[in-house]
């Protein structure tokens, strides 16, 4: 396969900058006024976008420039750089949209309207660009809006911001530039120059380096166009995120379960024999209706999964403000797709409890939990939600978590990749981010009746724990107990259970006593004299008082009658059919 120069033999390498900010801050008039070449998805094709100025779809376009110094040296061999830019909708509703493009992008370009400063979008940008990208440059837009003469301090003032903003996060002391993309807004005409536009370029070419781009393994291509051409066929265009393509290469779109050879490759239409990972391309199949996949994901044959429900590690982002519950659904983005999820939180056992088990190879200092990999070997704990490090007063990190993810449609993904989980249908205007958690995809469901075949191999527990009361003694060995159970409970699931006595015996369920729920315990090392003096008393107390003080009495006995307790813990294993019961 020749290189991706491909058949015009320059080579070209591609950097991807993801124009990312609030709706509105300008960001298509940047990348209108960076770029010569526009790409086929550039710039909103879609009408009431057209008519707003508001970017619905990634855009993409590019341009070229002259290889930096810095990368001259390299062992590749470039002759120039191409930068594209992924033009990232604004649109609140429209962050699964970012979150699409975020996955394939070498640089973030946060585009900020330097008269309104940060705003919700532009924070959740920033998340975003946070768990998916190294590196970062801050363009303060729109400056022509400021007075002349107090130009120059507004920009300092918001500068000073913008670093102070970044301070906690990856991207601290990144470069912050003042442009106006589109001097006028976008009513102007084309007349007026951009101001600041070209120390811009000098600025992205500095913060260029050289991606890591790898050819091997699978396939996998973001599409986020397709269209026909008559007389050639269908053309997809997209990003190749990993691996490579070449013309005669077979390549499946797995969502519609069919495989379709390459007839032509193109980078930038000039026509070239095969692209790897990081290329924009555009890609001619022949015998393909484009209306079926206008986005979505092309691959190698076989290498995707299609999931019905999944396990992640699961993080929270910190500036969300609700809490996570199990069982609560949320906008799952994964791969290329965003899909509602139920979840369910789960945990490592506690710390004492019979299942954490330390490895005798963890050294003493370190927690036995610490970043051991999910497996279906181990025992996990329910969780009721998202445990955070350590309640209210202190700050420690999360302990290490995972979840259940259960689709409410098929997804179709690589392993092990960027998951996010968000509340979209939280108010778009309300001024809080709606990214909820991250992670990374660790195991798939892939059967349709997962619930049924494999979800009983998800070992994860709730503990129990009932409590009753002695009625009285039959024997040494023999106690009747009570308010252990509702009259209605079927006692054949709990015989044989081991129960503790509140005095410290242990004993054994023996099955039901009478029709009202009472039950018969043996107790194998017998009574302790004191329980036996205990049990007499309180006995005959009750035999002898009648039941002149009711129930209360019962409830709040004196200090010298508390009744014998009788306690009852065991496990129960959440996606266990038989709902059995467990002691360890």
């Amino acid at each position: 396969m020749s290189e991706c120069g491909g058949v015009n033999h320059t080579k070209t390498l591609n950097f991807n900058i993801g124009v990312l900010g609030h709706v509105d801050s300008g960001k298509t008039s940047l990348a209108r006024s960076l770029s010569s070449t526009a790409s086929t998805a550039a710039f909103d094709k879609n009408p009431q976008s057209r008519e707003r100025g508001i970017t619905l779809d990634l855009g993409f376009s590019s341009f070229t420039v002259d290889l930096p110094d810095q990368l001259r040296d390299e062992e590749q061999q470039y002759d120039s750089l191409q930068f594209t830019l992924v033009d990232c909708p604004g649109h609140a509703s429209l962050i699964r949209t970012i979150i699409g493009g975020a996955q394939i992008i070498d640089l973030m370009m946060l585009v900020v309207d330097v008269v309104k400063g940060i705003q919700t979008q532009t924070a959740e940008c920033l998340l975003i660009g946070q768990l998916t990208c190294p590196r970062m440059v801050v363009v303060l837009n729109k400056i022509d809006l400021l007075p002349p003469n107090k130009r120059q301090s507004a920009i300092e003032k918001m500068t000073k911001r913008m670093h102070k903003t970044l301070e906690t996060t990856r991207f601290k002391e990144c470069p912050v530039i003042a442009v106006a993309a589109k001097p006028g807004g976008p009513e102007a005409p084309d007349t007026e120059e951009p101001q600041g536009v070209p120390d811009l370029i000098e600025l992205l070419k500095k913060q260029t380096y050289l991606p890591q781009r790898n050819p091997a393994g699978d396939l996998l291509m973001a599409v986020d166009h397709c269209f026909s051409i008559r007389g050639q066929g269908t053309v997809m265009t997209g990003t190749i995120l990993q691996g490579s393509l070449a013309i005669n290469d077979t390549v499946e779109i797995p969502t519609l379960k069919v495989t379709k050879k390459i007839k032509s490759v193109q980078m930038f239409r000039k026509p070239v024999t095969g692209a790897m990972q990081g290329d924009r391309v555009g890609v001619c199949v022949t015998q393909f209706d484009p209306k079926l996949l206008e986005r979505g994901v092309v691959c190698t044959p076989g290498s995707l999964r299609t999931l019905y429900a999944a396990v992640i590690s699961v993080k929270k982002i910190g500036y969300f403000k609700g809490s996570l519950a199990t069982r609560a659904k949320f906008h799952i983005t994964v791969g290329h797709e965003t899909v509602m999820a139920k979840v369910t939180f789960f945990g490592l056992p506690p710390v004492g409890s019979s299942e954490a088990v330390c490895d005798s190879r963890t050294p003493p200092s370190l927690p036995c939990s610490l970043e051991k990999p999910f497996t279906f070997d181990r025992e996990y704990f329910y969780q009721d939600e998202y445990v955070t490090g350590q309640g209210e007063a202190s700050s420690g990190p999360d302990p290490e978590q995972w979840a259940l993810l259960e689709f409410e449609r098929p997804v179709t993904c690589p392993s092990l990749c960027l998951v996010i989980g968000s509340k979209l249908d939280s108010d778009i205007h309300a001024n809080a981010c709606r990214l909820a958690f991250q992670g990374r995809l660790l195991q798939g469901f892939e059967d349709k009746s997962y619930a049924e075949t494999a979800l009983s191999n998800l070992r994860i527990y709730k503990t129990k724990h009932k409590e009753g009361q002695v009625e009285r003694v039959s024997d040494d060995y023999t106690v009747i107990g009570r308010n252990l159970f509702k009259k209605e409970t079927n006692l054949q699931l709990f015989v044989g259970l081991k129960v503790t006595l509140s005095t410290g015996e242990s004993g054994v369920i023996e099955g039901g006593f009478g029709q009202s729920g009472k039950f018969k315990i043996r107790i194998p090392e017998g009574l302790g004299p004191e329980t036996k003096q205990l049990l007499s008393a309180t006995t005959k107390k009750r035999g002898k008082g009648g039941n002149k003080g009711g129930p209360g009495n019962e409830e709040e006995p004196k200090a010298d009658s508390q009744p014998v307790g009788i306690h009852l813990h065991f496990k129960r294993y959440v996606f266990d059919p038989h709902k059995k019961m467990v002691q360890s």
